[in-house]
């Protein structure tokens, strides 16, 4: 009897550095909540996660009669997956994951307890178990999001902008976490990228994420780094 792939188990094995096999196939896996269902794109090699027939997924690839390696994050593919689930997308973001890092943030901190402060409300939409810290001109949020692993969003203030203090928001989130790390980027945000890079985010696969009409995506200058 073959053994059923979970998301996590894919993602965990990715955040080691061990991915997929580059057979220019897909893996159809379950969703590990109601909240999210999309496609992670890795090198040659998709992993499609949903609660659709399998079936469905394999036929509607086969009829797109394009490139394999890139089926998954067809337009086409993307417009029908939506349409049979009654789910919305926005962008296809870049996928980064960072370890861990020992000791103290390098830059100080402040627990935000309000649960109806913007940033926490925000992530709030799109994950769970939210906590999230302010700093001088900035705030990091972590939460629980896709197949329950620890996702980190950040926003800088505008007239501190482009002084570095994304990157160090984002290296301090590494200090506070203790287990991979994920961020979710979309690849226009050029900054965001740069910054998460330089704080020792190393970039893993392509994301896209459907969500419910009722739980909505954050705009793309909340997902990252604030452009």
């Amino acid at each position: 009897m073959a053994v059923v792939q979970s998301l996590r188990n894919i993602l965990d094995a990715a955040a080691r550095g061990v991915f997929p096999p580059p057979d220019g196939k897909a893996t159809v896996v379950p969703q590990h909540s109601p909240r999210d269902a999309g496609v992670i794109a890795f090198t040659a090699h998709s992993v499609v996660f949903t609660d659709e027939d399998p079936r469905w997924v394999r036929q509607t690839l086969r009829s797109l009669r394009c490139d394999a390696l890139a089926a998954t994050m067809n337009a086409r593919f993307l417009a029908a997956f939506m349409d049979r689930t009654g789910r919305t997308t926005d962008t296809i973001d870049a996928l980064l994951v960072g370890a861990p890092l020992p000791g103290e943030p390098p830059l100080a901190l402040e627990e935000i307890t309000d649960p109806g402060h913007s940033r926490v409300a925000c992530a709030r939409r799109r994950r769970d178990g939210v906590r999230a810290w302010a700093a001088e001109g900035g705030v990091l949020a972590l939460g629980r999001g896709v197949a329950g692993r620890l996702e980190v969003s950040v926003e800088v203030d505008e007239d501190v902008r482009q002084q570095g203090l994304g990157r160090r928001l984002v290296t301090a989130a590494r200090h506070l976490a203790d287990e991979p790390l994920w961020a979710q980027i979309a690849p226009g945000n050029a900054r965001s990228l740069r910054a998460f890079q330089a704080a020792g985010y190393v970039p893993v696969g392509a994301e896209a994420l459907l969500a419910t009409p009722e739980a909505e995506r954050p705009s793309a200058e909340d997902a990252g780094v604030a452009q």
